[in-house]
C-alpha cells in the first residue's frame, strides 16, 4: 500500500515558485519527517501524536464558498454557506501561494470516491508533513501505475502558518477554509486542524454529486453483513458513526462520507477513518484501539513521559482524534462499495435525554427527522463549544451541504422508498435525565439494539411489540435482546414523570420552531412526521 516517489513535479501552474517539493512521500517517511522537525512525538502505540494548535475543531463561521456563475443560483446561501467574493479569493490565493513559495512543501496525489464511475482526483499541497500524512490516511491511494498518468481535477492547498488579514482579505478573522467550484480549489489557511482538509473535499462532493452525477452524498458511516446487506449510519460528530459501524461481525465500508448512486450502490468517499478518541477503551472499542499504531496520527491527546496516551485527559480539547488508513481495520470491504441497503440508522446524541434509545420510523417520520437532523453539538468538535448544546443540523450534516436541505431530503426519500429500507432513530446520548443529570447511554446497550435490528430481531410494527411514544409519535420496542426493558423507555429511566414530560415538550417545541424554515418546501406527509404533541 505504500507509495514511492515516482516522478518530479512542478507547482508553477499553481503559482507556487521555487519550492522544495517533497512529492508522494510514504506514510513512514512523513512520520519520520514530523519527528525530525519536532512537530510531533511518537506514542507508545507507535502512532505519531501532533498538536493542531489554536484550532482543535472546525471553525464553521470561517467556511466560505466563492459566489460566481457556477454557484450563485445553486448554493443555499446562509450562515452555513457564506459567500466569498471571487476577486478577493484570487488575491488571497496569490498571497497564500507566495507564502508557500521558496519553502519546503509536501505534495500528495490521491483521489476520493471508491466507485470508479465517480472518482475525483485530488492534489493536496501542505505546509506540514503531518498534514500530508493525514491526506495519505484519509483519501484513497492511487497505485504506481495510476500515478504515472495522474491528472488532478481538484486541488487542496493547506497553509496553517499563513494568517489572513480580515480587513483586507475579506475573511472574518485570520483563519479560513474557502471552496472555489469554478477553479476547483479548496484553500485553507490559519488553522492546523486537519479535519478542514477532509471536510473541504466532502463539501465539494456534496455539490458535485447531486448536481452533476444524480448521486446522493451522505454524512454517514456504512457496513455490510455476511448476506451482503448494507447498513447506513447517519449522524454528526460524537454520535457514534465510527464506533457503531466498526463491527467485528460486519465489514466496514467507511466511517463518515458516502454516496448512494442511481444504481443503488453505496460507496465510500474516503480511504481512512477519523475517529474521536475521548475516553477510548480497548475493551469497548478494540478495532479502533487496534488501529492506533504506526501510520496513525493522534491529535491533541496528552501523553506521559513514556508516550502512554491518557484518553480521558481533555485538557487540550474534548475533540481528541485519530486518523488512520482504513486498512488498519481488519474487517473491511474491498473495494469500499456496498449494495442492497436494508437498514438506515439516524444517530442522535440527545442532550435532553427524552428520546427513546431506539425507535422505528415511518417514511414520513424518516423524512422529517432527516430534514431536522436533531443532535447536540458535542463539546470540542467546533471552536467555542465547551458543553453539548441541543441543535438541529439538516440532513445530519448541514455544515457540509452547499445545496438546500430539501434537495438531499427528496433524494433520500426517493431512494428509501425504492430500496424498501427500514429507518431507525437511535439515541446514543443521555438516559435517566438531561445532560448534567443523566448518564450517557451505555455503548453495550446501543450495540445490542443495532445488532437486534441487523439480525431481524426487531420486526415490523405491531402493537404487541411496540409502544407509540406519546410526545414524539415514534414506535419504541417493548423488548430487545441484551437490553433491559426499563432502558427502552426513556420515561421510566427518569423516575419523575412530571420532569420527563416537561423536558420532552421542551424538545418537541424546539423541533416545531426549527422546522418552520422548511415548512413551505415540505409536503403534508413530511410535516405529519414530526412530534405529535407540543406544549403551549
Amino acid at each position: 500500500m505504500l507509495q514511492q516517489k515516482t516522478k518530479s513535479i512542478s507547482l508553477d501552474a499553481l503559482g507556487i515558485k521555487n519550492a522544495t517539493i517533497r512529492y508522494q512521500l510514504t506514510s513512514n517517511e512523513l512520520h519520520a519527517e514530523t519527528l525530525q522537525k519536532e512537530q510531533g512525538t511518537e506514542s507508545s502505540l507507535g502512532a505519531i501524536s501532533v498538536n493542531t494548535g489554536e484550532f482543535t475543531g472546525r471553525s464553521p463561521q470561517d467556511r466560505f464558498i466563492v459566489k460566481d456563475e457556477v454557484t450563485k443560483d445553486k448554493v443555499w446561501w446562509s450562515d452555513i454557506n457564506i459567500p466569498f467574493d471571487a476577486d478577493k479569493f484570487d488575491k488571497l490565493y496569490n498571497k497564500v501561494t507566495d507564502y508557500l513559495s521558496n519553502k519546503e512543501i509536501f505534495v500528495r496525489d490521491s483521489y476520493a470516491c471508491a466507485d470508479e464511475n465517480y472518482k475525483l482526483n485530488i492534489r493536496v499541497v501542505t505546509e506540514y508533513p503531518w498534514s500530508n500524512m493525514f491526506a495519505y490516511n484519509m483519501f484513497l491511494r492511487p497505485t504506481e501505475k495510476e500515478l504515472e498518468t495522474f491528472s488532478a481535477e481538484w486541488t487542496v492547498i493547506n497553509a496553517p502558518g499563513f494568517m489572513a488579514d480580515a480587513a483586507i482579505d475579506g475573511t472574518r478573522q485570520h483563519n479560513f477554509a474557502i471552496l472555489n467550484f469554478t477553479k476547483k480549489i479548496a484553500l485553507i489557511g490559519g488553522t492546523g486542524y486537519t479535519g478542514e482538509i477532509k471536510k473541504g473535499i466532502f463539501s465539494a462532493l456534496n455539490f458535485i454529486l447531486p448536481v452533476y452525477k444524480n448521486t446522493l452524498p451522505m454524512h454517514c458511516s456504512a457496513n455490510v453483513g455476511k448476506e451482503n446487506d448494507t447498513a447506513i449510519f447517519f449522524g454528526l460528530s460524537g454520535t457514534g458513526k465510527t464506533t457503531l459501524s466498526t463491527d467485528p461481525n460486519r465489514s466496514l465500508i467507511g466511517d463518515d462520507e458516502h454516496g448512494w448512486t442511481a444504481e443503488n450502490t453505496i460507496f465510500n468517499f474516503e480511504g481512512g477513518c477519523y475517529a474521536k478518541v475521548i475516553n477510548l477503551c480497548q475493551e469497548q472499542e478494540p478495532e479502533i484501539f487496534g488501529a492506533i499504531k504506526k501510520g496513525a496520527i493522534l491529535e491533541n491527546v496528552i501523553m506521559d513521559e513514556n508516550g502512554v496516551v491518557d484518553f480521558a485527559n481533555t485538557s487540550i480539547t474534548q475533540n481528541t482524534r485519530v486518523s488512520y488508513p482504513i486498512y488498519h481495520i481488519d474487517n473491511i470491504k474491498q473495494p469500499s462499495i456496498g449494495k442492497n441497503p436494508k437498514n438506515i440508522f439516524f444517530l442522535t446524541a440527545d442532550a435532553f435525554g427524552v428520546l427513546p434509545p431506539i425507535s422505528k420510523l415511518t417514511p414520513s417520520q424518516a423524512a422529517y427527522h432527516f430534514i431536522s437532523g436533531y443532535t447536540a453539538k458535542v463539546a470540542g468538535t467546533e471552536a467555542g463549544v465547551t458543553e453539548p448544546i441541543p441543535s438541529f443540523s439538516a440532513c445530519f450534516g448541514a455544515p457540509f451541504m452547499p445545496l438546500h436541505p430539501t434537495k438531499y431530503a427528496e433524494m433520500l426519500s426517493a431512494k428509501m422508498k425504492e430500496a424498501g429500507v427500514n429507518v431507525w432513530l437511535v439515541n446514543t446520548g443521555w438516559s435517566g435525565g438531561q445532560y448534567g443529570v443523566g448518564k450517557r447511554m451505555a455503548l453495550k446497550y446501543t450495540r445490542a439494539m443495532i445488532t437486534a435490528v441487523l439480525e431481524g430481531d426487531l420486526k415490523d410494527y405491531r402493537y404487541e411489540d411496540y409502544h407509540i411514544h406519546s410526545v414524539f409519535g415514534v414506535a419504541q420496542p417493548r423488548s430487545c435482546p441484551g437490553v433491559p426493558s426499563s432502558v427502552l423507555s426513556p420515561r421510566a429511566t427518569w423516575n419523575n414523570d412530571d420532569a420527563y414530560y416537561k423536558t420532552a415538550f421542551k424538545l418537541s417545541n424546539a423541533f416545531r420552531v426549527n422546522f418552520k424554515q422548511f415548512e413551505e418546501f415540505a409536503s403534508e406527509e413530511i410535516r405529519r412526521g414530526g412530534p405529535q404533541r407540543y406544549a403551549f
